[in-house]
């Protein structure tokens, strides 16, 4: 499967956050697309119309489990997707900000 380290990562990449709402709601990366993996698949078309048409598209969840099986999901969709080395816990250890929806420092849960 594809995947990314959190430091090949680049301000402005696209980035899909697979994890569920309250996960979210205690922090995640400024600019993710939200998209609970419990919804995705009925959410699809809101991840077709917000991702880059010829970007690709960086899935991540709390650790790369969930991240994964959407990555995968994808690339047989004939999206270019990888899935993010070790989720936001990676992440925040490597000092990216995490915020809440209001913009404050937030966490990973």
């Amino acid at each position: 499967m594809p995947t990314v380290e959190v430091a090949d990562l680049k301000d402005g990449d696209f980035l899909l956050d697979v994890r569920e709402d309250e996960e979210w709601q205690a922090g995640h990366a400024e600019g993710a697309l939200h998209l609970p993996m419990s919804e995705f698949v009925a959410r699809y078309g809101e991840l077709t119309e917000a991702a880059p048409q010829d970007g690709r598209v960086n899935v991540i969840c709390r650790s790369g489990g969930r991240s994964a099986q959407v990555t995968n999901y994808l690339v047989q969709q004939g999206i270019d997707a990888v899935n993010v080395d070790g989720g936001m816990q990676v992440w925040e250890a490597a000092g990216r900000p995490v915020v809440t929806d209001e913009g404050a420092p937030g966490f990973v849960a």
